[in-house]
């Protein structure tokens, strides 16, 4: 699981949204718990930022050097998908 989460140098900021009480958000907020000690362990840091919204769709992003992002949704997805999203995700460079 470390290597998973080893962010890349580019990597400044890991954003999370995601509504508090939706179903479509289940799975986000599992993955979360989860998963945010060994991120958080691993790069210590990196922010890792949780927003939670009524009734918005989960999506993460990823802020980079010089103000570039990179966002993917994770409406739909089950907790292994996230992973994988996320893992894409902090090793991709823009």
């Amino acid at each position: 699981m470390a290597t998973k989460y080893a962010f890349s140098q580019g990597l400044k900021e890991l954003r999370f949204l995601f509504c508090q009480t939706s179903e479509q958000s289940a799975a986000t907020r599992n993955f979360l718990t989860k998963s945010y000690p060994t991120m958080k362990k691993h790069n210590p840091h990196t922010p890792i930022l949780i927003r939670e919204a009524s009734g918005i769709e989960p999506k993460v992003y990823a802020r980079f050097d010089f103000g570039k992002e990179k966002s993917v949704p994770l409406k739909g997805l089950d907790d292994k998908a996230i992973e994988q999203s996320v893992s894409d995700l902090v090793k991709s460079t823009i």
